[in-house]
């Protein structure tokens, strides 16, 4: 499924230079192809705006080769920006309004950094929520990802998220709970995904408000979850999109902030991220950091050389659910992107699988 260049964003051309297939618009109108319309609700801060561009067309690009995705990206005006940001979300993304009257078939919205405990004193939920009510009536499906998960169980089923005291952050192995839902079909049944949070909604949460758990961890809790219909929504509590040097920036982040007075304690390292063989590297500029505890030293951080000792163990299994769930939603959505289901869909049960018991884990 390519990729459509239908504006001057420039995250396509970053991915066509990568490799991603990537189509020009004129080409893509000689095909006689059914596309489907995704928006993606970007609420991440500045620095994360285009990288999360990338890691969730990328996803979305490698879906099945036949269809045509037209990405739709907005944001919200209440989520504070540089200039240099306000100008990027000017002329590359598009306004709600217009999204809504022209419709979707299918939406991400991505997480954010929040300023609050409380999600709702945020400035972006109440935006957030109008989105949400929108999409529970227009959308055939909508993908959460991390604080948007959290953001979204708390306002249609009062689920609160907990504060784990200490982040959870690193690259932990899942099982599938669930293998009789199709998002899951064709991948492996224990697989690594990364998590980077300080919060957590925990299964029993979610059970209580007949929320089906899919895939987790022992250790990292519920990564993949879906809406009681078992499609109009899909949480995600993990980051399959994360690239491979993703949780890295986040760690070099981390030290920054030590070293800047921001943080007392020496940031920890992202939980089996790396390599053994990165332990004395990062043993090493600890040492130095914590011995001169200045802001210069950051320009000696080895994230060239750390980067080497990281492997991606998660990708090709996010991209087969995303596969999924493009392919779910191509089946079932209208014709007319306005209208979120074709004729003789449930939408209290677009699966047909609301009352199917999962398999029983052997």
């Amino acid at each position: 499924m390519p990729l459509v260049a239908h504006s001057p964003l420039p995250t396509f051309q970053r991915l066509a230079q990568e490799g991603e297939d990537v189509l020009g618009i004129e080409r893509a109108r000689q095909q006689d192809i059914r596309e489907l319309h995704i928006g993606l609700l970007n609420m991440m801060p500045d620095a994360a705006l285009a990288p999360t561009e990338r890691q969730f067309l990328r996803l979305v690009g490698a879906c099945n080769r036949i269809v045509q995705f037209y990405i739709h990206p907005f944001t919200f005006d209440v989520i504070p920006r540089s200039e240099q940001a306000a100008d990027y979300l000017r002329r590359y993304y598009e306004p709600f309004e217009l999204i809504a009257e022209q419709g979707l078939d299918a939406l991400i919205i991505t997480g954010a950094n929040p300023q609050n405990s409380d999600i709702t004193a945020e400035p972006f939920w109440e935006p957030l929520t109008a989105v949400l009510d929108w999409a529970r009536e227009n959308v055939t499906s909508t993908l959460c990802a991390c604080l948007a998960t959290h953001g979204t169980v708390q306002y249609f089923h009062g689920i609160q998220r907990q504060p784990l005291g200490v982040k959870r952050w690193g690259v932990y192995p899942h099982r599938i709970m669930d293998r009789t839902h199709p998002l899951v079909r064709n991948i492996n049944t224990r697989f690594d995904v990364p998590h980077s949070r300080w919060n957590e909604v925990f299964r029993r949460q979610l059970d209580e408000a007949g929320i089906d758990t899919l895939v987790a961890s022992d250790t990292a809790g519920v990564h993949l979850a879906v809406s009681p219909d078992r499609l109009r929504f899909i949480y995600f509590q993990g980051h399959p999109e994360y690239d491979r040097h993703s949780l890295l920036k986040e760690y070099k982040r981390e030290v920054s902030r030590y070293l800047l007075g921001d943080i007392a304690d020496y940031p920890p390292v992202p939980e089996r991220y790396f390599q053994p063989t990165a332990q004395p590297i990062l043993d090493d500029f600890r040492e130095q950091a914590e011995r001169h505890r200045e802001p210069g030293l950051l320009q000696y951080f080895p994230e060239k050389e750390l980067v080497h000792h990281a492997d991606n163990t998660w990708s090709d299994t996010g991209k087969t659910v995303v596969n999924n769930w493009m392919g779910i939603v191509y089946q079932l959505t209208h014709s007319d992107r306005r209208i979120p289901f074709m004729a003789g869909v449930d939408p209290e049960d677009p699966l047909g699988l609301r009352h199917r018991r999962p398999e029983p884990e052997l």
